[in-house]
């Protein structure tokens, strides 16, 4: 008789109480969309600032930005030397179910996670 066996791969997804988090190797969230947080929770972030904290290289984190400014999510200011960026949170989500949803409540969710709020000043490093 044959059995049927999971595969190690099916294990490493598998999530117990006990466990100090999920593993395996896809989010939830876009970089897309870890960009947009990053930007809404600094938005004197610089490119190279973002891609640290996203985990990706700047040159992408500047593609991404370049497609949030082209939809209209994000706007970008010159002051000085270096950019200020804006969040437009009526920005609506992209997929087909949610299209209807703004981005402002769900960036403001993921926000209540302790990390920093977007300064009012700017960085004392980054005068204009």
């Amino acid at each position: 008789m044959m059995v049927a066996r999971r595969s190690d791969a099916m294990k490493a997804h598998e999530f117990h109480s006990d466990d100090a988090g999920p593993t395996g190797t896809w989010g939830f969230l876009t970089n897309h969309a870890h960009v947009l947080l990053c930007v809404a929770r600094d938005p004197q972030s610089r490119a190279r600032d973002i891609a640290e904290q996203v985990g990706i290289t700047e040159r992408a984190t500047q593609r991404i930005l370049a497609d949030l400014i082209a939809d209209g999510y994000v706007t970008r200011t010159k002051v000085g030397r270096r950019n200020d960026y804006k969040v437009n949170p009526s920005g609506r989500l992209r997929h087909p179910v949610f299209r209807d949803l703004p981005i402002g409540p769900l960036i403001e969710v993921l926000n209540r996670d302790g990390q920093p709020t977007p300064r009012q000043t700017p960085h004392p490093s980054r005068s204009p």
